[in-house]
């Protein structure tokens, strides 16, 4: 038979609730805590033997439940920090959060529709719904972009953020365009920048149209941004370009991003600020 001790509660008193300054014995003997009151100690018995075994008081039960709250956090943290690093992101963008947005009049829908993107992921991901954020330099498109991959990264979801000039190099320089194309394509969501701004080259078209394409295959959703405006693409004739747009637009719900340049309303601002300043 079992020796009856080692059924008994092993933990120490100091490993369980430790006894502070201020604790004190109650009428029954044992420790209180001096700050809620609660017991510390329980007397309990075992098959006839009584034992003295530390417990848990209000004070110690806040500060245990508020310390596995600090290490979830730290290692959700950890985990969005190694999840950034491997997203390929620029670090301009690793900050990006729809709490820092810059909400206007003209841009309002488009960030509500980004911020609903990322509450219905899991939805977007089953249909392979893409987005296609276009309008004029400056508008936020890929902040926007940013702030929809770093709150995604929050989740534990993982994304890649690069750009087609960037994929370009990369290609050039790895030298194994399959297996880069497979990184790209293993994130939840893949995010492409500045679309157009590619050499418009025989070359560069083939490997835009590869990385869209084995993309659209793999039925995980992208996001593209682009300067490029929508009549340019819908139509356009020529056959090089014709196939890479209509192979984004079976995916990609376009979102017009409109309103002044940020960087213009901006610079604009510094200007009249050193005006007052030197004036």
């Amino acid at each position: 038979m079992d020796d009856i001790g080692s059924m008994l509660p092993s933990h120490t008193q100091e490993e369980v609730s430790p006894i502070k300054k201020g604790d004190y014995k109650g009428d029954d003997g044992l420790i209180r805590c001096g700050v809620c009151g609660e017991r510390k100690q329980l007397k309990i018995n075992i098959l006839g033997y009584s034992r003295i075994v530390p417990c848990i008081c209000q004070c110690r039960a806040d500060e245990l439940e508020e310390k596995r709250k600090r290490d979830e956090y730290e290692e959700r943290m950890h985990t969005v920090n190694r999840l950034k690093d491997a997203s390929m992101m620029a670090s301009k963008f690793r900050d990006a959060s729809f709490s820092k947005y810059k909400v206007r009049p003209e841009n309002r829908n488009q960030v509500k529709l980004a911020w609903n993107y990322v509450k219905r992921f899991h939805e977007m991901k089953e249909k392979n719904q893409g987005l296609l954020l276009y309008g004029p330099v400056g508008t936020g498109k890929s902040y926007t972009a940013a702030c929809i991959a770093n709150a995604l990264m929050e989740q534990s979801v993982t994304v890649v953020m690069t750009s087609f000039v960037k994929i370009l190099q990369d290609i050039q320089s790895v030298g194994n365009e399959a297996n880069y194309i497979q990184i790209l394509n293993s994130a939840s969501l893949l995010i492409i920048d500045d679309l157009g701004a590619e050499r418009n080259t025989d070359y560069a078209l083939e490997k835009v149209y590869n990385i869209i394409d084995s993309r659209s295959r793999t039925d995980k959703p992208m996001i593209l941004t682009t300067n490029l405006e929508l009549p340019e693409m819908l139509e356009c004739t020529d056959i090089r370009y014709k196939r890479v747009y209509d192979r984004i637009f079976e995916t990609c719900y376009p979102v017009e991003m409109k309103g002044k340049s940020f960087r213009q309303i901006e610079a604009a601002q510094r200007f009249e600020n050193m005006q007052k300043f030197l004036g």
